[in-house]
């Protein structure tokens, strides 16, 4: 199948109207290949598509050559010689085009100057490509442009990276704001780290407070996107009425109160990275929006009729469990699977216990710069039981939990030293569950008593060591073992695999 691809011109539309060729028709009835297909790329005169289609249809009919597949689509550019737009258009076109022919010829006659630049800048990246104009009396020839790109391309990058390898994001730096000093972290930062450089949408799961913006603006920090903007929303707190506005913005009228036009956060973010926390809480309504936006790679803004394209790299976060929301059809697969091309699980704070000493000193240095606003406080430190005290607690909420206990502790203490009791005063005492009631409602008779415990002990050490990477003495601590080897007998005693402590 060969495929024909060419913008329209003026000169096409306005040759048509008198029944002549122009470049397009020329190419199209005068080429040794006669075209399968097609494809006309419009931009402007749009009351002029149709007519001018019927007519090239027409002249491929009478001269015996195939008509059938003609057609126009449509280019929203944000003007003929916006190179950004043109590029993401025409780049998709051409890959739209080679998933269905592998025989595809470009038109450079037709259109801007910026429409042909960058038609000869995509299609030199296909090997079978050929590109094909029309002189002003209607000659028609091939044209060879002997430029190897790939090779070029390949040696001004050398050159570059050569004299600006200084200028490109630092993957250490970008991840400095990071406390990693536990396995489980450390492993977390290198694949974040893997991420960064690419423009794959990235999926930061964690439970509340595990510092899941921290991690969102190291990995836009070390991308190539770094000196662009960095925009975050929590979609939970998004007035639902609202939420398309903020998203993608409105135009003026569109709604009571829109007296002006608004760019919405896609806008803001051009170039740059968008991070959506709590994306669960997005209404389904919504999320079809952002999902046409992530395939299309376009928005419409709310009372707008024109598409606007828009080039965004999008990492999302939830504390939510996405997959039941899928299940539950509360939340769209489509988008799940969409956004979730990089995952990054950030672990809690409890399965971090080598994190704890610096991430305590990082955050006391930050609560005693603004006790220093305060002449009447003075500079606090930690001493070693108030640290010993931090590493038994499980910290619920996390890094944001630990930061406000310490910050009272902070604020409460009469001495210069935080104790291990100034931590227990300021520590939040949270409602105790019932865990005995709550197995009897779930529960039901008759049952294998036996066989009941032995599969909630091993789900509990199989999430002990989850969590903890693996550590076998952190995740006795966590189930209050006495020991590693206590732990390793309850693995023993409901059939876990043993495997080396890895302290």
């Amino acid at each position: 199948m060969a495929t024909l691809i060419s913008w329209l011109g003026k000169a096409d539309i306005d040759h048509m109207k008198q029944d002549k060729n122009a470049a397009l028709a020329s190419i199209a009835l005068k080429s040794s290949t006669a075209f399968d297909r097609i494809l006309i790329l419009g931009s402007s005169w749009e009351e002029d598509w149709q007519p001018y289609r019927d007519w090239l249809k027409k002249q491929l009919a009478i001269a015996h050559r195939p008509y059938l597949d003609v057609t126009v689509q449509r280019a929203r550019l944000n003007s003929p010689i916006h190179y950004p737009s043109i590029a993401k258009f025409t780049q998709r076109q051409i890959h739209n085009a080679l998933e269905q022919d592998d025989d595809i010829t470009i038109s450079l006659t037709s259109g801007t100057p910026a429409m042909i630049t960058l038609a000869v800048l995509l299609g030199k990246s296909i090997g079978s490509c050929r590109f094909m104009q029309s002189s002003p009396d209607g000659d028609v020839h091939e044209v060879d442009i002997p430029l190897d790109f790939a090779s070029e391309y390949q040696r001004s990058a050398m050159q570059a990276l050569q004299t600006s390898a200084a200028g490109q994001p630092k993957l250490g730096k970008a991840f400095d704001k990071l406390t990693a000093n536990s396995q489980v972290m450390q492993q977390v930062v290198e694949r974040a780290q893997r991420l960064a450089p690419t423009d794959a949408s990235v999926m930061v799961l964690g439970e509340t407070g595990t510092g899941k913006e921290v991690m969102a603006q190291a990995i836009h920090a070390a991308s190539l996107r770094a000196n662009k903007p960095f925009r975050a929303v929590n979609c939970g707190a998004l007035p639902e009425n609202l939420v398309d506005s903020i998203l993608f913005g409105h135009v003026k009228g569109a709604f009571t109160g829109a007296d002006k036009e608004h760019q919405g956060l896609f806008a803001q973010a051009e170039g740059g990275t968008l991070f959506l926390d709590e994306i669960g809480e997005l209404p389904l309504s919504v999320q079809v929006k952002l999902l046409r936006a992530l395939q299309e790679r376009e928005i419409t803004k709310v009372g707008g009729t024109q598409s606007e394209p828009v080039d965004v790299r999008i990492i999302a976060a939830t504390h939510r469990d996405l997959f039941e929301m899928v299940a539950c059809g509360e939340f769209r697969e489509d988008l799940f699977y969409r956004l979730a091309v990089g995952i990054i699980e950030l672990p809690p704070l409890r399965a971090r216990q080598d994190d704890l000493p610096e991430l305590l000193d990082t955050l006391l240095s930050e609560i005693n710069q603004q006790l220093a606003t305060h002449p009447q406080l003075e500079r606090k430190k930690l001493s070693v039981d108030a640290i010993n005290f931090a590493k038994s607690q499980p910290w619920a909420g996390n890094v944001r939990e630990l930061w406000s206990t310490l910050h009272r502790a902070a604020l409460w203490s009469g001495a210069q030293e935080i104790s291990a009791v100034d931590m227990e005063g300021a520590l939040l005492k949270r409602p105790q569950k019932s865990v005995n009631s709550e197995m009897a409602n779930t529960l039901t008779l008759p049952l294998n008593l036996q066989q009941t415990l032995d599969s909630l002990k091993r789900t509990a050490i199989e999430k002990a060591l989850a969590q903890t990477a693996g550590n076998k003495s952190q995740a006795a601590k966590l189930l209050g073992a006495s020991s590693h080897q206590t732990l390793g007998n309850w693995m023993k005693s409901v059939g876990l695999t043993q495997t080396t402590d890895t302290e």
